[in-house]
């Protein structure tokens, strides 16, 4: 990864969940939100370097001058040690080790023969209710819904089967980089290969809309869409982790 493509990336996450507001101060993105969306509200830097040691009071003063609790999203990498270790000194807790993944969006069109997702360019309520079944958690269901259809440039695919829609995703087009978003499968559905479908929809998609690269980030603890990305080609690029105070 080039430091371009990291601040690439960061852009096109916060593009895909856009947050109720955002700054930038040396490098850094600093995004407001309210909602669930841990992206959408936590701090993260443009690059790969060590940070001022001045940002996190910075940061701090921030996020509590908008009455919201400070969040960090920071890369599991040697430039960030001497932070982490001075948030974990001053009671902050890490949480949520994630994986940023990225791939040939061809590769990842191949990783299912099944029949296409249905694609729409607008979110609907079929595509949402994905997110509400049971077995979701509504209150975070219903604030994912909300940042993925304020996307400007995001389609959202959707499989239904005898009884109603059972598997969704989404995918946002930005800063040259395609990326996937919302992978749902409704609990009663899964191992029928529905994820790989939508995933392998998407990637055409993208490559349709002349996006060759496609990232999506996935929790490092969550084995079975691990193997599903590893199928389709997905290479870890760095992981992250959540730091924030209980």
């Amino acid at each position: 990864m080039t430091p371009a493509d990291i601040e690439a990336i960061e852009r096109a996450t916060l593009g895909a969940v856009i947050p109720e507001a955002q700054e930038e101060a040396d490098g850094w993105i600093l995004p407001f939100d309210s909602g669930t969306v841990g992206r959408a509200k936590s701090a993260v830097p443009l690059r790969h370097a060590p940070p001022d040691a001045a940002m996190l009071p910075r940061i701090e003063a921030a996020y509590s001058a908008r009455g919201l609790p400070p969040a960090l999203r920071l890369p599991v990498l040697a430039p960030f040690e001497s932070l982490r270790t001075t948030l974990a000194a001053q009671g902050y807790v890490e949480h949520t080790l994630t994986d940023v993944c990225t791939a040939a969006a061809s590769r990842v069109a191949a990783v299912s023969e099944g029949p296409a997702a249905e694609v729409r360019d607008m979110p609907h309520d079929d595509w949402a209710s994905v997110f509400l079944g049971e077995g979701f958690d509504p209150v975070d269901g219903a604030s994912r819904v909300r940042k993925l259809s304020q996307g400007a440039d995001t389609l959202f695919a959707t499989i239904r089967d005898g009884e109603g829609p059972v598997a969704a995703g989404a995918a946002a087009f930005s800063h040259g980089w395609a990326s996937v978003h919302g992978m749902r499968t409704a609990g009663h559905c899964r191992g029928q290969g529905l994820a790989g479908r939508v995933l392998a929809t998407l990637a055409r998609e993208a490559m349709r809309k002349g996006y060759p690269q496609v990232f999506l980030q996935v929790a490092a603890d969550n084995a079975p869409a691990q193997a599903l990305y590893r199928r389709a080609g997905f290479e870890k690029r760095w992981s992250y982790s959540y730091w924030r105070k209980p």
